[in-house]
């Protein structure tokens, strides 16, 4: 059997071979027959990306073929041990439930990793959060007639008695309705506005006028209005600063947000959707119709959990993805010789800041005989894992402690000695 191939190492061999009847393969099954370099050309996509199958037969030269199994024919498979993901509560699997299983789903693209579930059903916000509202405003015919408010600007007009006639078209300026709801108009003096229609300031104005004039002949054209939402607007606009009509707020210690128009309100433990919900039904009742927002999560607080006892590096370390104990120690540099990795502690602050604790046993999995560690669990923001002194540690301790820097520090042996010699001659 001669194959014209310089094989200086045979599963190599095998390997450029397999590649060459995968090649054939995939031309036969698309039905091209030409030469592997012109028929790659016209192989479609389907065929290029089809399942190959795990045994194919390999073509010599001398027109023989032998059954030859592919090196990566099994799709990624290796040898391992799959976790149930149940943690504590049933059997850990261990090595010798040894199996072929799916390793290298993307091959080379394994790096980006699948697209996992999400980290948490639906984010809540929480203290030092910081939230977006963008802002944008509708301009929809109402079924009411508009009510004037403090602010808006009317002009009113005469056609019996021109000197009546308080505001200008031309500039834009009229009469604004004050912060005690009235306007001050020529004879009459205050007359109420805040709160009526156009035509019901009309109707006030024709009446009281006819105590002056037959035919008061009045006309009320607002000129400024939503002045609550222009003021809104105003307060809003950040085309010097942040840019466009949004606000970054950050939710408190005590767990509120402040906008412009509506004060503080409560955010923490709320979702995204929840706070937009809100806000917009405070600003219909403090502003009225026509206040659209959009509320995002910005920045998220920051989240941190601390590493302390015999690791390499203790310290404080950012939680910026899921993250389990093994992790966490690979951040804190791994752990010093002498740890006890049978007794790690877990400190733990609930949601109203009650204390609780847990030791896990990791020696096991990174002494690499466990390869489902049943505590491996996820950390939280704020845990503190304490990795202890194994008990032949602490013991040295004492020792250092107790005889070399306390007993021999106090009386001094060292210039002290005994001669056995003689005292066997007394």
């Amino acid at each position: 059997m001669k194959i014209r191939v310089v094989a200086t190492v045979g599963i190599v061999a095998i390997c450029a071979a397999g590649f060459v009847a995968k090649q054939r393969t995939a031309m036969k099954d698309a039905g091209v027959s030409a030469t592997p370099s012109s028929a790659l050309r016209q192989l479609d996509k389907p065929a290029l990306h089809q399942k190959q199958p795990e045994v194919v037969e390999l073509t010599r030269f001398d027109g023989s073929t032998q059954s030859v199994q592919l090196c990566q024919a099994n799709g990624g498979m290796m040898l391992g041990v799959e976790c149930n993901g149940c943690g504590s509560t049933c059997q850990e699997a261990h090595w010798a439930a040894t199996r072929p299983i799916p390793w290298e789903v993307f091959a080379q693209g394994d790096y980006v990793g699948p697209a996992r579930v999400q980290h948490v059903p639906e984010y809540a916000l929480r203290v030092n959060d910081v939230v977006e509202v963008v802002y944008w405003f509708t301009l929809e015919a109402r079924d009411e007639a508009y009510r004037l408010e403090v602010g808006d600007e009317v002009m009113v007009e005469s056609f019996s008695d021109p000197s009546l006639n308080r505001g200008s078209l031309d500039l834009g300026r009229g009469l604004m309705v004050q912060p005690d709801g009235t306007i001050t108009t020529r004879l009459l003096g205050q007359v109420p506005a805040a709160g009526r229609t156009i035509d019901e300031l009309r109707e006030l104005l024709e009446e009281r006028y006819l105590e002056f004039y037959k035919v008061p002949s009045i006309t009320v054209t607002p000129l400024k209005t939503n002045a609550r939402l222009e003021a809104l607007r105003s307060a809003i606009d950040a085309r010097f600063g942040q840019g466009g009509q949004l606000r970054r707020v950050t939710v408190t210690p005590e767990g509120t947000i402040q906008l412009p128009g509506i004060g503080s309100m409560q955010a923490n433990g709320l979702s995204i959707d929840e706070v937009e919900r809100e806000v917009e039904e405070r600003y219909v009742h403090e502003v009225g119709p026509g206040v659209n927002v959009t509320v995002s999560l910005f920045q998220r607080a920051p989240t941190f959990v601390y590493v302390i006892g015999e690791v390499a590096n203790p310290g404080q370390f950012p939680l910026q993805a899921p993250t389990t104990p093994i992790q966490a120690l690979s951040l804190a540099g791994s752990w010093n010789n002498g740890a006890n990795l049978r007794e790690i502690v877990v400190l733990r602050r609930t949601g109203d800041w009650k204390l609780m604790a847990t030791k896990l046993d990791l020696r096991g999995a990174l002494l690499g005989k466990r390869p489902c560690p049943a505590d491996e669990i996820w950390l939280r923001d704020a845990d503190i894992v304490i990795v202890p002194k194994s008990p032949i540690l602490l013991m040295d301790d004492f020792i250092n402690l107790t005889f070399t820097r306390g007993l021999y520090g106090v009386v001094p042996f060292q210039g002290m000695s005994i001669n056995f010699s003689k005292l066997g001659s007394i």
